[in-house]
């Protein structure tokens, strides 16, 4: 059966109900980051542990995050199939027991392990995602994958108040066993691919570093400023510990055989600006979505509802200008798509600064459908130049990097705008329900939101021109062989 690569997924009749698979479980993931946020209370009546329920949201982040390069190497050396389908498994084991829970200690445990299988469930259906694809249809399908965030968005906190509503938080995990069967038999029954029998040295030491280190770093980002004061003995020792972990990954990293983060990836120009890019794409999306709905609901009296509405139109954008995408890299390259959507991004977030002037849902709404879709022309313009710049070994360290730094960036992105707006909100005597207030604080995260996008179109602009077009005519190579 023909393929791209090493995928023996060519045929169209194949990659359809495999492409359903990858946004299915890519959908699971995205709804179980968002669900409990509406059942809180239920949930805490239930089994208590009120002070704890931050680490509910926190431990799932960190352990998706941390686990992300692992399963990225694994990837390139096992093949995609088997860690997609242990990342499944994982959720679904997760999803079992937190239904199960007796406390919020256990609830959290569990929540962790669910972490630890959308780990792999991300980065393994965008790396399958670019093995099924050629290079002008990855765009196009990448608006599809982008599009399930969208649902998601949307999907995750209404289910969650539907459960709570009727006192059943325990529904929110047990939904998801039926899904993950499903996606698993699909994927096991459908994708075949060719992996190269060799024998393989596992950077163990590497891993355990690497993992460590960014255990303590993201955890002393998203807990700074909340748990604890940044200046705190904790702060500085958890930060301080995660710094000498992470200098010493890179001492082990130069000599290992099979490192799990190759540092020659790096310092390709095309990957650094990409992963950079990719920084701010998490920084600036986890600003704007904290912040708009609370906003508009304090400076225009809209409903939840109504004001998460607002913010979808952004969810819209980011998939219509995804899909469009393909057009523009194949004809103009990857550079100056990427750089189109970093100016749309500049221009929306400078605008959305100058509408908190003047709060309208409307105005809102328009504004973020540009901002979206300036994601989608730089996000997975990007996404789809880092993957065809390397081959079939190499798109899965490629590809998790990617959503490492989004990752990161979005850690660091919560705790620097959320230390921005509150640092407004106390400097006017800490009244959140004052819409004055509020205006200020937005216009704050907005302009330095503003200051993000900057960034990440000179990221943009720093991709190297000759790398643009490098790999098009692999596009229609592979379309030749698709048949």
């Amino acid at each position: 059966m023909a393929g791209v690569d090493r995928a023996g997924v060519g045929l169209r009749s194949e990659r359809g109900p495999l492409l359903l698979a990858m946004m299915l479980s890519t959908g699971l993931v995205a709804i179980d980051s968002t669900v409990i946020a509406t059942a809180v209370q239920s949930i805490v009546a239930g089994i208590g542990g009120f002070a704890q329920f931050p680490w509910l949201f926190s431990v799932y982040m960190l352990a998706s995050a941390v686990t992300v390069p692992l399963y990225a190497k694994l990837a390139d050396t096992i093949g995609r199939k088997p860690i997609m389908l242990f990342g499944i498994g994982a959720f679904l084991l997760g999803s079992i027991l937190a239904a199960a829970a007796w406390s919020m200690p256990s609830l959290i445990a569990f929540r962790a392990i669910q972490g630890i299988g959308a780990g792999a469930v991300l980065p393994m259906a965008i790396t399958m995602v670019g093995d099924m694809y050629t290079l002008e249809e990855r765009a196009r399908v990448q608006g599809y994958m982008a599009s399930v965030w969208a649902i998601s968005a949307v999907v995750g906190p209404t289910l969650g108040g539907v459960f709570a509503q009727f006192d059943l938080w325990r529904g929110i995990f047990l939904i998801n066993i039926p899904l993950c069967l499903l996606a698993g038999w699909m994927i096991w029954t459908r994708f075949q691919e060719k992996v190269d029998k060799r024998t393989h040295r596992v950077d163990y030491a590497g891993a355990t570093l690497f993992t460590g280190a960014l255990t303590l770093l993201i955890l002393g980002v998203l807990q700074g400023g909340h748990a604890w004061s940044w200046t705190s003995p904790q702060s500085l020792g958890v930060l301080g510990g995660g710094a000498i972990l992470l200098v010493a990954f890179v001492f082990v990293e130069r000599r290992a055989a099979e490192p799990v983060l190759p540092f020659r990836l790096l310092a390709r120009r095309l990957l650094l600006s990409t992963n950079v890019l990719g920084f701010f794409v998490g920084a600036g999306l986890i600003g704007l979505t904290e912040y708009v709905p609370t906003f508009l609901q304090v400076t225009t009296g809209a409903a939840p509802i109504v004001a998460g509405l607002a913010l979808g139109a952004l969810t819209i954008g980011w998939p219509v200008a995804a899909t469009l995408s393909g057009r523009l890299y194949l004809r103009f390259g990857f550079r100056s798509t990427a750089i189109l959507g970093g100016a749309m991004l500049v221009l929306g977030t400078g605008a959305l600064t100058l509408s908190t002037r003047y709060p309208n849902i409307w105005l809102v709404a328009g504004i973020c459908f540009v901002i979206g879709a300036g994601f989608g022309f730089s996000a997975v313009t990007t996404l789809v130049a880092a993957q065809s710049s390397v081959s079939w070994e190499e798109r899965g360290v490629v590809t998790g990097t990617q959503m490492l730094f989004r990752s990161v960036g979005q850690a660091l992105g919560a705790a620097v705008l959320g230390a921005v707006a509150n640092g407004v909100i106390s400097s006017r005597g800490g009244n959140e329900q004052d819409s004055a207030t509020m205006t200020a604080a937005a216009t704050s995260v907005f302009v330095a939101a503003t200051g993000i996008a900057v960034l990440l179109l000179v990221s943009a602009l720093s991709m190297p021109k000759q790398a643009a077009r490098a790999t098009a005519p692999q596009a229609q190579e592979a379309v030749a062989e698709m048949g």
